[in-house]
């Protein structure tokens, strides 16, 4: 019968953290009346911004890391409904 505990234990672990990690994002997504992304990112490249590394929304912000010609790495925020780029 013990060899049954920790299989159980684990199986039931895996399906806990599965439920909490559905909650955890659930609330990572932008809101509906956001611009599209590709319309974001074509935002950051006509800024000269050819090289994107990383996109991620976080915070009700995308965060955008990307190259500068210079190869200097900035990280942008951007407002998901209006399209303004901050750094």
């Amino acid at each position: 019968m013990r060899k049954y505990v920790i299989p159980a234990a684990i199986l039931a672990f895996a399906f806990a953290s599965n439920a909490a990690r559905a909650d955890w994002f659930s609330d990572e997504l932008p809101p509906e009346n956001a611009k599209p992304l590709s319309q974001i990112i074509k935002a950051v490249e006509d800024k000269g911004l050819k090289t994107i590394t990383e996109v991620e929304f976080d915070d009700g912000i995308w965060k955008i890391e990307a190259h500068q010609t210079d190869g200097k790495e900035i990280t942008l925020k951007v407002d998901p409904v209006t399209g303004e780029i901050r750094q």
